[in-house]
Order: structure tokens, then C-alpha cells, then sequence
């Protein structure tokens, strides 16, 4: 089962950590797992309404081979993002904050897709596995 959070205000970074909070409990997460899925869940968020302006998170249930995991997507068609790798350093931002967002994300979950096309829009999808 998959939700989505259209992301377009700073109140919808709640509601998106939120879900994925509760999505996480109820897949069976301790609550160390559900703060970086939380925290993953923010970050990718805050992405989209810092540079996209507008987009969507969708949190969905994972079962593969028996096991359990959680998917975000974070989704958007903002100006995409020109060098995926300079983004992917430590401390590299382009809006003054501390360049920890998805190098971040990418060490609490337990890995991290992007693809991105200039002038088109950005998708980012992690997973984080019980």
C-alpha cells in the first residue's frame, strides 16, 4: 500500500515525516530505524519545496523475499539538478544550509536512486529494509 504527500508548504514536511513515522511502526521498525526514516522522509521533503517548489513524497510497504522494508520517492519538476555527483559530497549545498541532505539520506536508509534532467525535474527513491 502506497501514500502520497503533495509537497508544496512547509506544513507538508510535517505531514510527509509524519507518515513516514507511522508507516514505519506499523511495518514493524524500532525507533531507531523510524527517526532516520523520519529524518530521510524530511530531508528528501525539504528538497522539493527548497528547489523544486512543489512535488510529492510517496511512502510505500516493500515485501521481497520474505522480508519487509519501506520506499520513499520523492518526486518533483523543478529545474533538476545539474552535477548528481557534486550533490552527492558531503557539505556541497547550493542554498547555504550544510550540504548534508541526501549524502545524509543515503547513509540512513539503506540506499539511494536519483535521476534527475535539467529543465524536467528530479526523482529520488531510497529503501530502508527490517
Amino acid at each position: 500500500m502506497r501514500s502520497t504527500v503533495e509537497i508544496i508548504t512547509e506544513w507538508d514536511i510535517v505531514t510527509a515525516r509524519q507518515l513516514g513515522r507511522n508507516k514505519a511502526k506499523s511495518i514493524g521498525f524500532g525507533t531507531v530505524d523510524q527517526a532516520r526514516i523520519t529524518t530521510a522522509v524530511s530531508e528528501l521533503a525539504r528538497n522539493i519545496y527548497l528547489y523544486a517548489h512543489a512535488g510529492e513524497i510517496i511512502i510505500e510497504r516493500l515485501e521481497k523475499d520474505g522480508r519487509q522494508g519501506i520506499a520513499i520517492t520523492a518526486t518533483d519538476n523543478g529545474p533538476g539538478i545539474v552535477d548528481i555527483r557534486c550533490v552527492m559530497e558531503d557539505g556541497f549545498s547550493t542554498s547555504g544550509g550544510l550540504g548534508a541532505g541526501l549524502p545524509g539520506v543515503k547513509r540512513l536508509m539503506d540506499g539511494l536512486e536519483v535521476q534527475s534532467r535539467l529543465g524536467e525535474g528530479t526523482t529520488v527513491r531510497t529503501e530502508k529494509w527490517l
